[in-house]
């Protein structure tokens, strides 16, 4: 029994640790954004990696969600005879919690992993100790603009995946299945409020976050060894998933 409290109380112990850790680690790449030099090209640089190479599995992600929701929602509200209220029901569905959640998931499995690996790999082969030697800090120039380039790049891919996400169940509820168009976006306009917007746009800055903070944290703390990077790289898709399904939930339940 003692044995089975001291593991518990030693991976308590750990656990705590690493989130003052984290907490440290972001702190400290917002602190170098605002000291000399700027580095402006690399965050333009991770912006269009992150934001504009991850376009088109996000508008492909947006349609699709947008056509099967119209295409359920159109037969669960033609039982009521409420077909007219399509539009309003696939856009704050959209607007509210898909449109964030899913363009945070499609980032981090195409961005996220991809900055995990490059900035392990920069571990392993010593390219942020040769950084260090040259009086770089790699905090200020790998660490800094990628999540700078979360926090600006997620929102506008979610701002797209809004406006696709709706466009396709228009197209699913009044081409294909002949719900009145006018009645289509005119429930969209009556139903979607600022509040809506709003609170889809701070999801999308705090989800920007947690995924360039978690997966940057990872790679910089890869252990040496092949292992060690595939491990950081899979412990950082799914932390970043389950974070940003987590914060979310709490993040619903202050703005409603």
């Amino acid at each position: 029994m003692t044995n089975v409290v001291e593991q518990l109380g030693a991976w308590a112990v750990t656990r705590v640790g690493e989130m003052g850790r984290m907490l440290l680690f972001v702190l400290s790449a917002f602190a170098w954004l605002v000291r000399p030099p700027f580095r402006f090209h690399q965050i333009m640089k991770q912006i269009h990696f992150i934001g504009y190479k991850s376009t088109f599995v996000v508008v492909l992600t947006a349609g699709f969600t947008g056509m099967v929701l119209a295409l359920q929602g159109y037969y669960s509200l033609r039982k009521f005879g409420s077909e007219g209220l399509l539009g309003s029901a696939v856009a704050l569905s959209m607007i509210r919690e898909l449109g964030p959640v899913l363009a945070a998931l499609m980032v981090t499995a195409r961005a996220g992993s991809a900055m995990t690996a490059e900035i392990g790999i920069m571990r392993i082969t010593e390219q942020v100790d040769a950084l260090d030697t040259m009086a770089i800090s790699p905090m200020q120039y790998l660490i800094a603009p990628k999540v700078v380039a979360g926090v600006i790049g997620v929102p506008l891919l979610v701002a797209i995946f809004d406006v696709v996400g709706i466009y396709g169940g228009s197209l699913v509820g009044v081409d294909l299945l002949g719900v009145n168009e006018g009645a289509y976006w005119n429930s969209v306009q009556s139903a979607v409020e600022w509040k809506d917007v709003y609170g889809g746009i701070l999801k999308s800055i705090s989800f920007g976050l947690i995924i360039s903070w978690v997966c940057c944290y990872k790679g910089f703390y890869t252990r040496q060894s092949a292992e060690g990077l595939g491990s950081a790289t899979t412990e950082a898709v799914v932390l970043s998933s389950v974070l940003v399904l987590v914060w979310d939930y709490f993040l619903t339940s202050v703005l409603l």
